[in-house]
């Protein structure tokens, strides 16, 4: 079967481990996008420690998982935000304004809907998690 999205199968495995109660996950192929999205989940604490393991191939990593994840997922395609959707968007994906995080693709790099607010730019909806 050929990989469509890499981020999604990542995204479905940790959610699924979760749903499991899994202490961690191991995740193949490893990408850079994986890579921002899981620091942007490790920042507001959803996701423990993670390492990458090069092993002269697509590398894999290890999640440890501390058991807040209730959802995560890929938004496909990834659509065009700008600045004043970003609160539609918010309404739309999250389940509430307190908890939750959209990750968003921008020019300066990928980061969560709050941080964009704060230095002002649109760019791709990637994903969320809440």
């Amino acid at each position: 079967m050929v990989r469509m999205s890499v981020l999604a199968d990542c995204l479905k495995s940790i959610s699924n481990a979760e749903k499991r109660g899994k202490r961690q996950v191991l995740v193949r192929p490893s990408s850079k996008v994986i890579v921002k999205f899981l620091q942007c989940m490790q920042k507001h604490g959803y996701i423990g420690e993670f390492e990458i393991v090069d092993d002269h191939r697509a590398g894999k990593i290890v999640i440890e998982l501390t058991g807040r994840i209730n959802k995560c997922g890929v938004i496909s395609p990834r659509f065009d935000v700008e600045i004043k959707d970003i609160e539609k968007w918010i309404n739309n994906l999250l389940p509430s304004r307190q908890f939750g995080h959209i990750v968003l693709s921008t020019t300066f790099g990928i980061m969560d809907h709050e941080e964009a607010k704060r230095k002002r730019t649109g760019g791709k909806v990637l994903g969320f998690f809440y």
